[in-house]
């Protein structure tokens, strides 16, 4: 395992001391608070399991405008996107030193985490416009990333969390939600050094299972994190706990046991793309992963990105930086000649009708129509659950 981002230990904002904990919650029902955005809950909730270490809070805006143009912030610490907590309105907190912070994903609105306010500022029109330029490289609203980030707010409240609870997710997805300290942990019992991560919003299809089998075994790996997305999506998107379903069951017919491990993150997708994958490197990095498989349009959208711009971002940025190694993955489809998942760029003489190209807009069709996809795509297992969910939903 490699150390974690700009520190020899994790930092892990979460509370784990009962005693203390209770008393901050006792605390926090005297001080004005505010509901957060889910956004700002998310960065919370990552904060807290030690996967953005080693931040310590909400940036304020010069550190956001630094992040967003080049990639560190003022004091030099590298991170690609501005960590936030941003408000259309901070009346209700104006001129206090210490806030609690109201979780807008779970119902009566508890309180998620105690902010010391080190500054409220306002990002100006041409700020957000420049930070949204440079995070998604478009400033289409459109862009479901886009339109996310410009409709919470320009009001910038900054300074370090101490967080209470992990939002819905430990509850929710309980044996799938994992910190980053419990990650290395459980790595760390299985004896694995190099270990490949792989993310995922959606359930995996027969290529990704391959990719992750290619990685696995090209790097010579001990283990492979399968880490999926538990936060929010775009609408259209497989939820949760139906992508759960499918990835543990393709790793227990079709991977050999104690080389996977599946879990699950607290965050809502930003569809940054590039930006976005560099994220993923980071907070890969602190779980321990050596490797981070980045494949085709990796945490893209529509037709915002080029298909390989999320692994050209990192020829950029310096070891001294970031130390996870990236694995590009190339195009990958169905040989009929081979009668395997391949990439594309690694066999000899293939023509385009040697392959069997789906798109996932296709199979998503064919799901929509209650249509098992080929065995060319899915595995038979996975298919089934897939059309039991598409089933559900077309009642």
């Amino acid at each position: 395992m490699i150390k974690p981002l700009g520190s020899d230990k994790l930092m892990p904002l979460y509370v784990a001391d009962d005693a203390k904990r209770a008393e901050l919650i006792k605390e926090a029902e005297g001080l004005p608070s505010i509901i957060i955005s889910s956004a700002a809950a998310g960065n919370a909730v990552m904060l807290a399991g030690g996967y953005f270490t080693p931040m310590t809070g909400y940036m304020n805006v010069a550190d956001s405008m630094s992040v967003a143009k080049t990639m560190k912030t003022t004091a030099g610490q590298f991170w690609p996107t501005p960590l936030l907590n941003v408000v259309e309105d901070a009346s209700a907190v104006k001129d206090a030193k210490r806030i609690a912070l109201k979780d807008p994903n779970v119902e009566g609105n508890p309180v998620i985490a105690i902010q010391d306010v080190e500054s409220i500022e306002e990002f100006t029109a041409d700020q957000m416009a420049t930070m949204t330029k440079e995070i998604y490289g478009t400033d289409d609203m459109d862009h479901v990333g886009v339109k996310a980030f410009n409709t919470v707010g320009k009001t910038c409240i900054a300074g370090p969390i101490q967080v209470l609870n992990y939002s819905y997710f430990d509850k929710e997805f309980a044996g799938t939600f994992k910190t980053a300290v419990e990650i290395r942990e459980d790595m760390g019992k299985l004896g694995w050094e190099k270990i490949v991560a792989f993310q995922t919003r959606n359930p995996m299809h027969l290529a990704h299972e391959e990719l992750c089998r290619m990685a696995y075994n090209d790097e010579k790996a001990d283990g492979i994190l399968i880490h999926m997305l538990l936060g929010k999506l775009k609408k259209g998107d497989i939820p949760a706990d139906v992508r759960d379903k499918c990835i543990r069951k393709m790793a227990e017919v079709y991977f050999e046991p104690n080389t996977v491990m599946i879990t699950g993150y607290g965050f809502d997708m930003l569809y940054a793309g590039p930006r976005e994958a560099v994220l993923h490197a980071c907070f890969r990095q602190n779980c321990g992963c050596t490797h981070l498989i980045v494949g085709r349009d990796h945490a893209g959208v529509g037709d915002y990105y080029g298909p390989f711009d999320a692994q050209t971002i990192f020829d950029n940025i310096s070891k001294d930086d970031l130390q996870i190694d990236i694995y590009r993955a190339d195009h990958t489809a169905y040989s009929k000649k081979l009668d395997k998942v391949v990439m594309m760029s690694r066999v000899e003489n293939h023509t385009k009708e040697d392959f069997v190209l789906l798109s996932g807009t296709k199979v998503r069709e064919m799901l929509g129509q209650v249509i098992k996809p080929p065995k060319e795509f899915s595995r038979p297992e996975v298919a089934d659950i897939l059309i039991e969910y598409y089933r559900s939903i077309n009642k």
